[in-house]
């Protein structure tokens, strides 16, 4: 176990930032998902996860960024009512992101390639001698599982919504394709983190067993999960009677795509209004 440090710049931002986020939650079982989110947070960055994360173990590691992104960001997702997300999302450049990320295959490739750069070599190893940097690249990981949990939701307002179906086998094939690093770490014949350190000291494993035990960890992590989740969505939408195949419709998503019309009327009749000053 390495020795204890209290961390307290990264304690004071969790408890403030998650008092902010759990007290602008007005709904009871919507503040217990938030706070949930931030507990969860709060156990895999500080010691004794945190500290092996950066810069012992990389399973450790893979534990703490699945943690993240499997567990912290849908509970973040999931506690924001569907009134506020409408509000935060209302600016036009937000809602154009969002509109985006919602599609499938976009979020399933932003999640691979960032995902996996978290867990690349120089990332890795630049994060185990910088705090700051560490603190960025699970940031980018807490992105990450925003993204991934967007189209898998399905809560985003105007935002493309696959039925229960569509939602599940995302999950299914979003799992596999999330993992891209775990069998070169599996098949690997020498250890690729040289940063990572002290692992048969602390934990009793040499490094390589490490990088191959986080191959596992990444692998079977994810599948057990979201493999959990899918089969949750599927089973829940055919008990309640509701179509799987069919795609929901809310008045969130009606009133979005209303101003969005509104939005492209006024930027046509403003392009009009400059053509028509330019033949003057």
């Amino acid at each position: 176990m390495p020795p204890f440090h209290l961390h307290p710049v990264i304690l004071v931002t969790l408890l403030v930032l998650g008092a902010l986020h759990v007290g602008a939650v007005r709904e009871r079982h919507l503040r217990v998902r938030a706070l949930s989110g931030w507990l969860i947070l709060a156990l895999v960055v500080l010691w004794p996860i945190g500290d092996l994360a950066a810069s012992v173990s990389l399973s450790v590691a893979t534990v703490q960024r699945l943690v993240i992104m499997l567990a912290v960001a849908p509970l973040f997702i999931s506690s924001v009512s569907t009134t506020r997300l409408v509000a935060l999302t209302r600016p036009e450049i937000v809602d154009v992101i969002t509109r985006r990320l919602a599609h499938p295959l976009v979020s399933m490739v932003v999640v691979t390639v960032v995902g996996t750069l978290t867990l690349s070599t120089p990332v890795v190893d630049e994060g185990a001698r910088s705090a700051w940097f560490r603190a960025l690249t699970l940031i980018a990981v807490l992105a990450c599982g925003v993204i991934l949990w967007i189209p898998a939701l399905g809560v985003m307002p105007g935002a493309k919504r696959l039925s229960p179906v569509g939602r599940a086998g995302f999950i299914f094939v979003a799992s596999l394709v999330v993992t891209s690093l775990s069998l070169v770490w599996i098949f690997a014949r020498h250890s690729l983190y040289p940063e990572l350190h002290h692992q048969e000291s602390l934990l009793h494993m040499t490094p390589l067993f490490d990088q191959q035990l986080a191959g596992f960890v990444a692998k079977f992590g994810s599948y057990a999960p979201m493999w959990a989740v899918a089969f949750t969505i599927f089973s829940r939408a055919d008990e309640s009677g509701v179509a799987v195949e069919e795609t929901p419709l809310y008045w969130a998503d009606v009133e979005r795509q209303l101003l969005r019309v509104d939005r492209q009327r006024v930027r046509a009749m403003r392009r009009r209004g400059v053509h028509d000053k330019g033949t003057i």
